[in-house]
């Protein structure tokens, strides 16, 4: 497996409708129907976060030179986000270890989606680091609310069409252009010819 391989276990092209298949199931197999709600919060403030800290540099140069900061991994922080709770999901009628054991795998790809942030030069250490704590925060917290709610188990069946439209994303490797879309949104929202670049932080 490439670095780059693992990380569009990062990619929005394929967390995205992932996070729409979790979504979906909630409902059918938690016993709790608050829980659909606790996961759409936590993705999307995910989501908010992380697009906030890249328009904030993107568009107004507001970064760390001292860090080497320009704003959240969104790989790392998105991938933090939903891989634990995937994982909690496909695993509700697990044995305890081996629940715990396919959680962990859950917070490991994160780990690994963020080192290959940095094999590949996409990111810092700090925006890797900062991504994976708001991305773990928020899928523990998530974690944290449902310790009391009951899943139903999955039939073979089910995880196979669970995870087609994920494998299929994954065959094409398709990567999607939400980075392009902030540099043009954060010009155009500040006023700028371009956005602001790393080299831009170092030189200011």
């Amino acid at each position: 497996m490439s670095w780059k391989t693992l990380t569009y276990f990062g990619d929005s092209m394929l967390l995205i409708p992932t996070a729409v298949i979790i979504a979906l199931v909630l409902p059918w197999k938690s016993d709790n129907r608050q829980t659909v709600w606790y996961w759409l919060l936590a993705f999307g403030l995910a989501g908010l976060l992380v697009s906030l800290s890249k328009i904030l540099f993107l568009g107004f140069g507001i970064g760390s030179a001292r860090f080497n900061f320009t704003g959240f991994s969104g790989h790392s922080a998105m991938s933090a986000t939903l891989w634990p709770v995937m994982m909690w999901l496909v695993s509700g009628r697990f044995p305890t270890f081996w629940r715990a054991f396919t959680i962990g795998i859950g917070y490991l790809i994160p780990m690994m989606v963020g080192l290959s942030r940095l094999v590949i030069h996409a990111h810092s250490f700090s925006e890797v680091l900062t991504g994976l704590m708001l991305g773990f925060t928020l899928s523990s917290a998530f974690l944290l609310t449902q310790r009391r709610t009951a899943l139903k188990g999955f039939s073979l069946a089910q995880v196979c069409v669970a995870l087609l439209v994920p494998l299929v994303l994954m065959s094409h490797g398709r990567v999607a252009t939400t980075q392009q879309f902030l540099e043009r949104f954060s010009a155009h929202l500040a006023g700028l010819e371009k956005p602001y670049t790393r080299a831009d932080l170092f030189r200011d």
